[in-house]
């Protein structure tokens, strides 16, 4: 009997451990994409430090796309732009909202190649937050970026002449004031959860 007991405490304490560790994946692998640039994770800056004398160009290309079934348009207003090491870019992204509802989207986004990612600091992003486009509505979303000069100091980073930056928009939940006013104004009755 003893035996038995041992081994279900045992098999208890190993299924909490893995829940535990089930749950701080996530929150770990966002750390870990941040601070290597895995996966194309970028980093977000305060300013950019400049370009230094002599600094090399880089080729950034723009993507865009949104979820299958989400109905904006979206396209980056470049293809692409030449941008010097540690200078500070400005890209804008352009979204239609070619329905007669309001929709609410957010964007993710990545960055290629991944020896890039850890590199490439966002000053201001539209994917930061969520986007609310009303009907009909177009709007010009800007992204302020740099390619950190310590690019040039990493193995593989430094010969990287090209970076891709793509977003892909799926749609959210209308943030509650707005669905509140859009209910209002067609009349229908806010859903309650009891």
């Amino acid at each position: 009997m003893k035996a038995t007991t041992r081994s279900a405490a045992l098999a208890g304490g190993l299924v909490v451990v893995m829940a535990s560790l089930s749950f701080a994946a996530v929150p770990f692998y966002n750390w870990f994409c941040r601070v290597t640039g895995f996966g194309g994770a970028t980093n977000v800056a305060e300013a950019a430090p400049g370009a230094a004398e002599g600094a090399p160009a880089v080729t950034v290309r723009f993507e865009a796309s949104t979820e299958r079934g989400f109905p904006w348009t979206f396209r980056p207003a470049q293809r692409a732009m030449e941008v010097r090491v540690g200078e500070s870019n400005l890209a804008v992204y352009t979204a239609h909202n070619p329905t007669d509802r309001p929709l609410a989207g957010r964007a993710t986004f990545n960055v290629v190649p991944y020896a890039a990612g850890g590199y490439f600091d966002k000053v201001q992003c539209f994917c930061f937050t969520e986007q609310v486009l009303g009907p009909g509505e177009t709007v010009e979303m800007p992204v302020s970026f740099f390619v950190d000069p310590a690019i040039l100091e990493d193995p593989e980073g430094r010969f990287v002449q090209e970076i891709t930056l793509g977003y892909t928009f799926y749609e959210i939940d209308l943030p509650a004031e707005e669905q509140a006013a859009l209910d209002a104004s067609t009349g229908a009755q806010p859903t309650s959860i009891e």
